[in-house]
């Protein structure tokens, strides 16, 4: 099972010192305690998923440094795409949230998803663990999930974005993630595994029964989804079905997907 807390987001963060360094200590320890679960309320419960949206909420946080925007917001005063028609909406409703909530319209539609007056009080959504809240219901609107279990960091990065602003930092925070989550190691190895077991040889069996027409997550984690397919598979080679994945499975497989 996944353990998420407060040293996964350590492990995933840029190191910062004096008064940066506090502010990240106090929403990395705000957040920590209710990671796991709301993650998993969310169906963010993957060692893929995690990775990646772990990697981009610390990105757009700044390295977990901040919820809220630099800036004033004034360069949303007056947007109307944005929903802020009032006076004082740019800096009212400026980005916050792990991934930045910004504009009068977004409040209300996310303040409404959650059932929070987000437009009422819009300090609310800088809140560390709302903001948490924002970004997982904000990950599951857009589908999120699907890109991560394909592994696409690009086109997570575009419908976060609307671009592929700060992509290097994202890949890098990417690497920092799939290391603490245990996706680690050559993508082409071939150990022996069995169920329970997880990382990088994990998302190659996956990706190639995947391949050939099995209906799988690469998502890194040998469960029963994966081991019920490894003995079909298994079985439909001649091979022993035991779920253990040695020589002769990884070669028949090999076989498979390149046949």
């Amino acid at each position: 099972m996944i353990t998420l807390n407060a040293d996964t987001m350590r492990a995933i963060a840029p190191r910062n010192s004096g008064a940066r360094g506090r502010q990240q200590a106090t929403i990395i320890d705000a957040i920590g305690p209710v990671l796991q679960t709301t993650c998993a309320d969310y169906g963010i419960d993957t060692a893929l998923r995690l990775a990646h949206f772990l990697a981009q909420i610390c990105h757009e946080s700044d390295g977990f440094c901040t919820t809220q925007e630099y800036a004033t917001g004034d360069a949303y005063e007056g947007r109307a795409d944005l929903g802020n028609t009032q006076h004082g909406d740019g800096p009212r409703f400026k980005g916050r949230g792990l991934i930045q909530l910004t504009g009068r319209a977004n409040y209300g539609r996310y303040g409404n998803l959650l059932q929070l007056d987000l437009v009422g009080n819009p300090s609310l959504a800088a809140e560390p663990a709302t903001s948490l809240l924002i970004a997982c219901a904000f990950w599951k609107q857009q589908g999120l999930d699907a890109f991560a279990d394909a592994d696409d960091i690009l086109t997570i990065t575009r419908r976060i974005n609307g671009g592929l602003n700060g992509i290097d930092d994202r890949r890098a925070r990417l690497t920092a993630a799939k290391s603490a989550l245990g996706l680690t190691g050559d993508p082409t190895e071939t150990p022996t595994i069995r169920r329970g077991d997880s990382g990088a040889g994990v998302v190659r069996l996956q990706n190639l029964l995947r391949s050939i027409g099995y209906p799988l997550t690469a998502d890194g984690d040998f469960g029963p989804t994966t081991d019920e397919a490894v003995r079909q598979f298994q079985t439909s080679k001649g091979l022993a079905a035991d779920g253990l994945v040695g020589p002769a499975t990884w070669s028949a497989l090999g076989a498979s997907a390149s046949g």
